[in-house]
């Protein structure tokens, strides 16, 4: 009688693996990073209440009674964009936190593409800049007393929204450039500064002359008009394309940055 040797019935197991649909990108993996980023209750706080803050105190104890309604509905939207993109910014910089976990070296044992990661941690992040936008509006025409049209409204919260996705990106850039225990201590900082450069805190008209032609070149000028349009109804070309190369920068920033910690395996 002969037996069947265990190897010789073993079918051989194949080393390639096939790539995902849409490079790994679904939504199962996207309600989680939802998830993930909502449980930060210190992050949701700040960012329903420092923008509010900043409204009331800039708009309605401040510009609002010396400027009228335009003067508050400018402060508002300037708010309204201010938190939207230190709340994409915060979303995307949690990923520093992730990489001293080593969770991006674990990804480079699945055929996730970092195209399809990035946008996942982008749409995270930019659902923070929506929560903070509609908390701000809703206050200001509330408890602020801004009057819109309704078409204003909604143009109001898409321009504040849509122009924050640069933050998103600069956010995982960050991320993955900065260890995790010093990311926001530089961030911080960078985007206050970007803020005075880019119209948010005051108007750029009441700076000097060369640094008003310095802030034509930093991020948050063109996010700040788009934000501003519906209202001023001045968007320029360079406003547009400002927001477009940056985006573009810190987009692919971010993912070579992933590909190079992904390597390291």
């Amino acid at each position: 009688m002969t037996s069947t040797s265990p190897l010789a019935v073993t079918a051989p197991v194949s080393s390639d693996r096939r790539p995902p649909a849409f490079g790994g990108f679904n939504l199962t993996a996207l309600s989680l990073e939802l998830r993930r980023v909502m449980r930060n209750r210190r992050t949701v706080m700040f960012l329903l209440v420092f923008p509010t803050m900043f409204f009331f105190l800039f708009g309605v104890a401040g510009s609002g009674k010396r400027g009228g309604p335009a003067a508050l509905a400018y402060v508002m939207l300037s708010m309204a964009a201010y938190g939207a993109m230190v709340g994409t910014t915060s979303g995307g910089a949690a990923v520093a936190v992730e990489r001293s976990l080593g969770w991006s070296r674990q990804l480079r044992l699945t055929p996730l593409n970092p195209l399809a990661y990035v946008a996942m941690k982008v749409m995270s992040a930019m659902t923070l800049g929506l929560v903070s936008v509609c908390v701000t509006f809703l206050v200001a025409s509330t408890a602020g007393g801004v009057h819109l049209t309704p078409q204003q409204w909604m143009l109001s919260i898409l321009s504040c929204w849509v122009g924050s996705l640069v933050f998103a990106a600069f956010g995982l850039f960050m991320g993955f450039l900065l260890p995790s225990e010093n990311v926001m201590q530089f961030v911080g900082p960078m985007l206050a500064v970007m803020a005075v450069f880019g119209g948010i805190f005051i108007p750029l008209k009441q700076l000097p002359q060369t640094l008003q032609t310095i802030a034509r070149y930093t991020p948050m000028f063109g996010v700040g008009q788009i934000a501003r349009a519906p209202l001023s109804g001045e968007l320029t070309a360079w406003a547009v394309g400002s927001v477009l190369l940056w985006a573009i920068v810190f987009g692919t920033g971010a993912m070579l940055l992933f590909k190079r910690d992904t390597t390291r395996v």
